[in-house]
């Protein structure tokens, strides 16, 4: 059994509950015992549940300690032979105390399932999230990777000149995709702009935000350039070319 499948399935805790089937727990074993770094990480989570169950041990109520002391510290009316007695109270005493600790278990085995139920969804999450990352990372690499696409680099001007950025211009499809991430971090206040020039006049193809790895802008027909100026925040209507901080030629 592959050691991801065990972690990804919570196939460790249902093994430390009891709650897989005995083929199951046999594979976990094999995998606890030739795996070190697995074996370490289910021993943690043993730990973890130790200290969950002192953590969450319910103390038992008041009046079930204050009748005890009662009964036991009550005076007998007669002096006969007390054996019955004391033996009818170690019994109670027993009984009373096997009552706390299921109770307490109980508890227990309610919030450690609860526990594994929020890990379960946790996980379940992560993995969601994985999958669509993947899924928009295969299609990223699908458009940037077709025959068709062109790509082009924006080197930076005097204003940046460490800025870099890369567009991937598709003619055929009308797609443009760019990658900011040579761009410098800009103030919250501003934002990078990609422009088209088209017979001398610039126009609007999107911002172009740098925490992403890509961004598809706006494809626009007969352009000779792409330009990048720095614009306020949420962009501009025309372009301020005095922040022309990078372009290239078609």
């Amino acid at each position: 059994m592959e050691k991801d499948k065990i972690l990804d399935e919570g196939l460790l805790e249902q093994y430390l509950i009891g709650e897989l089937s005995e083929e199951d727990a046999l594979m976990v074993e094999s995998a606890l015992q030739k795996d070190i770094e697995l074996k370490q990480h289910f021993l943690q989570m043993q730990d973890d549940f130790e200290k969950m169950g002192f953590e969450n041990a319910v103390t038992p109520p008041f009046q079930v300690k204050y009748e005890l002391q009662k009964r036991l510290e009550t005076p007998l009316a007669k002096k006969t032979n007390r054996m019955p007695l004391l033996v009818a109270a170690s019994l109670a005493l027993v009984f009373m105390l096997s009552t706390v600790w299921l109770y307490t278990k109980w508890q227990n085995t309610e919030k450690n399932l609860e526990s594994l139920q929020i890990t379960t969804a946790d996980l379940q999450n992560r993995l969601d999230n994985l999958e669509q990352s993947y899924l928009l990372t295969s299609n990223r690499l699908e458009t940037i990777n077709n025959p068709n696409v062109i790509p082009l680099i924006l080197y930076g001007n005097d204003i940046a000149p460490n800025s870099k950025a890369v567009a991937y211009v598709n003619h055929t499809t009308k797609l443009v995709v760019v990658n900011p991430q040579g761009l410098p971090k800009l103030p919250a206040n501003k934002t990078y702009q990609m422009w088209s020039d088209v017979d001398g006049e610039m126009i609007n193809m999107g911002i172009v935000p740098t925490d992403e790895e890509l961004v598809t802008l706006k494809y626009i027909d007969r352009a000779e350039s792409l330009n990048i100026t720095i614009e306020p925040a949420g962009g501009n209507d025309h372009p301020t070319v005095e922040q022309l901080v990078s372009y290239v030629l078609l």
